[in-house]
């Protein structure tokens, strides 16, 4: 059963720019992962300052076998160049979990 993470993340209006700049430049970056099944960072419009990281796995294990090993190692590599790794974009980060129980694609023309 596929299982979805999103990662709330709490982002001041300054740093919205940065977020979406570094995750650009980590595009791709998850879609080789084995079980991995979807991603998308969703931009609030109004009324928040909180951006969703959606993902969706194949499985628990697929999910946790990302964390432990290609993100973890983004999150500990050095910053651009070698140098000090940068300062967080978010102030705050929640995960929520969930298993898909039901879905549907888009309709067929």
């Amino acid at each position: 059963m596929s299982v979805v993470k999103i990662n709330v993340l709490t982002v001041p209006a300054e740093q919205r720019e940065t977020l979406e700049k570094r995750f650009a430049s980590r595009a791709h970056a998850v879609e080789g992962s084995d079980g991995f099944e979807w991603f998308e960072l969703l931009r609030p419009v109004e009324g928040t300052d909180t951006y969703l990281v959606y993902t969706r796995w194949r499985d628990e294990e697929s999910f946790q076998a990302w964390m432990e090993g290609p993100m973890k190692s983004a999150h500990q590599g050095g910053g651009e160049g070698g140098g000090e790794r940068p300062k967080p974009a978010a102030s705050g980060s929640t995960l929520w979990s969930f298993e898909v129980v039901q879905s549907a694609g888009p309709k067929s023309a």
